[in-house]
């Protein structure tokens, strides 16, 4: 990619990896115009977000209160954010090392 490509959908790139809110703001703004760089990793953060979210809701639900369990979801989620958060900043399509490119297969319904 180059940067002319790259340049506009940047800010909506790097918004989508503030929460989960932020996700579904740079999917709002990325409707119109569509930008390659930033759909790229507004997938990636809706699948980071995504999974984060649907992993606490169940160990919620199964009244699992192991700390270790706890600080290694946090600390999994956070270090994929950085990563990911890291490679828009850097104008980089940098996918997730394990399910980054099942992201991009899944959530073909971003825009």
């Amino acid at each position: 990619m180059t940067l002319d490509t790259v340049q506009p959908g940047r800010t909506t790139a790097i918004i989508g990896y503030i929460t989960i809110i932020g996700c579904l703001i740079a999917i709002t703004r990325n409707m119109e115009p569509k930008h390659e760089f930033a759909r790229f990793h507004v997938r990636q953060a809706f699948g980071i977000h995504l999974i984060y979210h649907s992993l606490t809701t169940f160990l919620n639900l199964s009244d699992i209160d192991n700390l270790v369990i706890w600080s290694t979801l946090w600390i999994v989620y956070l270090v994929s954010v950085v990563y990911c958060f890291i490679g828009a900043i850097r104008n980089r399509e940098t996918a997730l090392p394990l399910m980054g490119s099942y992201f991009q297969k899944w959530f073909t319904f971003i825009p």
